[in-house]
């Protein structure tokens, strides 16, 4: 998907920076947001009788790109993160009831899980709405490739998917003489839940929800 996200956006570049009247912007971002995740795992297999479920919150700064056309009061755009986004290694300690072992009579074994997350080539595509000389609202919808590195006490591991979401954003446009503009804004975003099933397909876990808190600054010209 990276190479097809960075032709797209090479082909808009270009055609900005071709035409002068197009009334196309061209920028980067940089962004501070705090997202918060709630994940349950299970057992699948025939006695699913264990559950886990835990709640964690993560911090993260990244850098973006973005490409606009103006359509009078409204504008399209697209925006790319080229970097990816990594969450901390955790590492729990969770009972074993697969197979023949159940929790309820206690005849399992402890067994030690380790966890990474991390997310890549996180694309927006947006519409928004200019709301008076110097501010705008803006939705859209996101989606994001899932890389898990886990090792699991089990032996099992995890596959990798993609989530999709949306958001919602307000902000304020500062433009100067030479066409550059300075941008503030704050957004909202939300994924859609996903579930996972370990490679022996013993356990399963599901993001039950993600979502996040942004504050954005920007750069750009128009063209």
């Amino acid at each position: 998907m990276k190479k097809i996200i960075t032709g797209l956006f090479m082909a808009m570049f270009s055609f900005g920076l071709a035409s002068a009247d197009a009334g196309v912007n061209i920028g980067i971002s940089a962004t501070g947001a705090l997202f918060g995740a709630t994940a349950t795992e299970h057992d699948a297999g025939p006695n699913v009788t264990e559950k886990n479920t835990e709640t964690e919150i993560m911090g993260a700064t990244y850098a973006s790109i973005f490409v606009e056309k103006e359509l009078g009061q409204f504008f399209i755009g697209a925006e790319y993160v080229p970097s990816d986004l990594e969450t901390e290694e955790a590492t729990s300690l969770r009972n074993d009831c697969s197979g023949t072992q159940t929790c309820n009579t206690g005849a399992f074994t402890q067994v030690t899980n380790t966890v990474k997350v991390t997310f890549s080539d996180l694309t927006t595509a947006y519409v928004g709405l200019i709301l008076g000389e110097h501010f705008y609202a803006k939705a859209g919808i996101m989606k994001v490739d899932l890389e898990t590195n886990e090792t699991l006490g089990t032996g099992s591991t995890y596959g990798n998917t993609s989530m999709d979401g949306n958001m919602v954003g307000v902000g304020g446009q500062a433009d100067m003489d030479n066409g550059m503009f300075i941008r503030g804004e704050a957004t909202y975003m939300n994924f859609d839940s996903v579930e996972l099933t370990s490679s022996t397909g013993v356990n399963k876990i599901k993001v039950d929800s993600l979502d996040g808190m942004g504050a954005k600054i920007s750069i750009g010209r128009t063209f």
